[in-house]
């Protein structure tokens, strides 16, 4: 198999976020996304005192795109202004097509509030193309247990969330060809990743380190964007554990118009947007 090389190493910055802080690889000024990946944000891990919500992301509305929360460590509620409630554990993955609109929040769970822990995730946002811009708000609650687990030797692992791996199909839906896997890769462990030709590809890694064929190294907190020029890619475990998640995609190639929680492809469209949202167009929400 002959190997992708580097095109861009993307080291994930702090970004303050009203009391607590994330950290996100992309967008940046270099990179403003990885098509169709529009964002990504590592969350955590934080040591949460009982009675404290270090999410505690109230009511919001998103449209033409896709907010996915993958969670490594706690509990989380979701609930949206389409009557979907769900309960992430840890390892669990909801996928929300916000499409023409959708109003959510995301909090820790009451069971967390009350016993505190450990909290840690990421948040990816992943574009729709514009002939799924307006499609109905989907929400697809996915536990770990559904996630096929493959095993690549040597101890190391990879959950597939979506798309496909050695034959094994994830369970999420999407609207566009996207593999999402989830490697754990021990220290001296080597891994050999075939990717789809014409699929953009970033690798994650939350943490430990990890090391490529020509003997560079990466630490945790690193996003590794890949060139289409070769068939998959290399990795070996540098570090006693190493945990990465690893995104392809089929490049949408449309015009990206953001503002704020919209994702569309002019600035048209995000007025009417914001409009649509003021005029309860995206649905009335519930706290509960």
């Amino acid at each position: 198999m002959t190997t992708r090389s580097i095109a861009n190493v993307l080291p994930a910055h702090a970004l303050k976020m009203g009391p607590t802080e994330v950290h996100q690889p992309f967008p940046t000024q270099k990179v403003e996304q990885v098509d169709p990946f529009l964002l990504l944000h590592h969350f955590g891990p934080w040591e949460v005192s009982r009675g404290y919500d270090p999410l505690n992301v109230g009511p919001h509305p998103h449209r033409g795109f896709e907010p996915v929360t993958f969670l490594y460590s706690g509990n989380i509620r979701h609930r949206d202004s389409r009557n979907n409630t769900g309960y992430l554990n840890a390892g669990d993955v909801q996928w929300m097509t916000a499409g023409m609109g959708i109003i959510h929040s995301e909090r820790a769970s009451k069971d967390f509030l009350e016993q505190g822990g450990t909290i840690e995730g990421i948040q990816l946002w992943v574009n729709l193309a514009p002939e799924h811009k307006m499609v109905q708000p989907r929400y697809q609650d996915m536990q770990q247990e559904t996630f096929p687990l493959v095993e690549l030797g040597n101890g190391a692992t990879l959950r597939v969330v979506a798309g496909e791996f050695a034959g094994q199909k994830g369970p999420a839906k999407t609207y566009s060809a996207i593999n999402a896997w989830q490697l754990e890769l021990p220290a001296g462990a080597t891994v050999d990743l075939p990717v789809p030709s014409g699929h953009n590809f970033v690798a994650y890694l939350l943490d430990g380190e990890a090391a490529l064929p020509s003997g560079f190294s990466y630490q945790g907190r690193t996003a590794l964007n890949f060139k289409d020029d070769g068939e998959g890619i290399s990795l070996t475990g540098k570090a006693e554990h190493t945990r990465a998640l690893l995104l392809s995609g089929a490049p949408i190639g449309a015009p990206v118009a953001q503002q704020g929680p919209f994702v569309m492809n002019n600035q048209t469209e995000i007025l009417q947007a914001m409009r649509d949202y003021q005029m309860g167009k995206m649905g009335f929400y519930t706290e509960y």
